[in-house]
């Protein structure tokens, strides 16, 4: 569809209320701060996780400073076309007050005298979803909803770029970053921002009670001047997994398991192995990150074989390095080969012969107990 309208001003809920919703959109004429841009986006909300997520590209420089916002627990927000990034920080102060996404989307509308010239992409905590686009915003223009999702543009090279991102969203089964990554590649192969490529960007956040910068930046990826910068955020995202996401997945693991959900700790460990497996396919050639890969793997006794495979390449990248000799010898051990343990040990004292850690490593290997954590 062409143009997604929404009935205007917010609905009446008292006198208190409407009070305090002028109340957070005092300030500076939106109108004044705000200048004409088009790109594309899409912004999720994953009843499972509780994730919320906003992935967005531009021919502008440095779309994820003013485009995608997010806070756990409260919603995410696109807010492009005739951007004011202040309609972010509004949004969220709006939905953390209790409005849903389609209240707080009209609450933005009464007090905005350019609104037929913004787009704005809102999903709240509780599953509340709202798009919008005006009928002054350039074409092509225009936005989908979904069961979990809303996707917008402008400028855009045709529908079929929202229909291409809601296509991918909904197809891709995988965790909300690699989804929402989807979307924007199936967005760029059909046609994308008519003007061409420049910034993107990719943030999810998460809630959690120990850490605190998860709800605010689970992951956060930006592209800011780039040929191809979807294809550069796809690499970096690959980077942020290889390097985090298993040590983040075995920590959500955690969490499931302590409150009883054996079925949800479960997926997050299968989440793991889809990280591991994907850097095996794409021979990865970073040492360190299949380094730290196949260790989470070993001190949590999972996916042995890949991450076995995972050291190797690793070793093959970097021979004389001891800390990945030391993964290999440990995956082997646990994998219940304690003669390669001890050779690969070995190796590693012959490159370090001071170090009592290796020594004791093999003394571990052969007594066969006593697993290293």
């Amino acid at each position: 569809m062409a143009h997604v309208h929404h009935d205007p001003p917010f609905p009446s809920r008292g006198a208190a209320l409407a009070a305090l919703i002028c109340g957070l959109l005092a300030g500076a004429n939106p109108a004044l701060a705000s200048s004409d841009r088009g790109t594309f986006s899409i912004v999720a909300y994953d009843s499972v996780t509780q994730e919320l997520g906003v992935a967005v590209q531009s021919k502008y420089f440095s779309v994820g400073t003013d485009v995608p916002w997010a806070q756990a627990g409260m919603g995410a927000v696109a807010t492009q076309a005739r951007v004011d990034p202040s309609f972010g920080i509004k949004a969220l102060a709006l939905l953390s007050k209790g409005l849903s996404a389609p209240e707080a989307l009209r609450a933005l509308a009464a007090t905005d005298s350019a609104w037929d010239s913004r787009q704005l992409g809102i999903a709240d905590a509780h599953g509340g979803l709202a798009t919008w686009t005006g009928s002054k915003c350039l074409d092509w223009a225009g936005g989908e909803k979904g069961a979990d999702f809303v996707c917008q543009g402008n400028i855009l090279a045709g529908p079929a770029v929202v229909q291409g991102m809601a296509k991918a969203y909904r197809e891709t089964r995988s965790e909300m970053a690699e989804r929402l990554l989807a979307a924007l590649e199936a967005a760029q192969a059909a046609g994308g921002d008519k003007r061409g490529m420049q910034s993107a960007a990719l943030l999810v956040v998460r809630p959690s009670g120990d850490r605190p910068q998860f709800t605010q930046r689970y992951i956060d990826l930006r592209v800011e001047d780039h040929k191809t910068p979807i294809k550069e955020l796809r690499r970096l995202l690959e980077i942020q997994e290889g390097f985090h996401g298993a040590d983040n997945h075995f920590y959500y693991a955690e969490q499931y398991a302590a409150a009883g959900r054996a079925d949800l700790a479960a997926r997050e460990r299968e989440r793991v192995g889809e990280i591991l497996h994907r850097a095996l396919a794409r021979e990865e050639q970073d040492a360190s990150m299949l380094n730290g890969l196949a260790w989470a793997c070993a001190t949590h006794d999972l996916y042995l074989g890949d991450a076995i495979k995972a050291a190797e390449r690793a070793v093959s990248l970097e021979p004389k390095n001891v800390d990945i000799l030391d993964t290999l010898a440990e995956l082997y051990f646990r994998q219940g080969n304690t003669t390669k343990a001890v050779e690969v040990e070995s190796r590693a004292v012959s490159i370090d012969p001071k170090s009592q850690y290796l020594k004791d490593q093999i003394d571990r290997f052969r007594k066969g107990s006593g697993a290293r954590q």
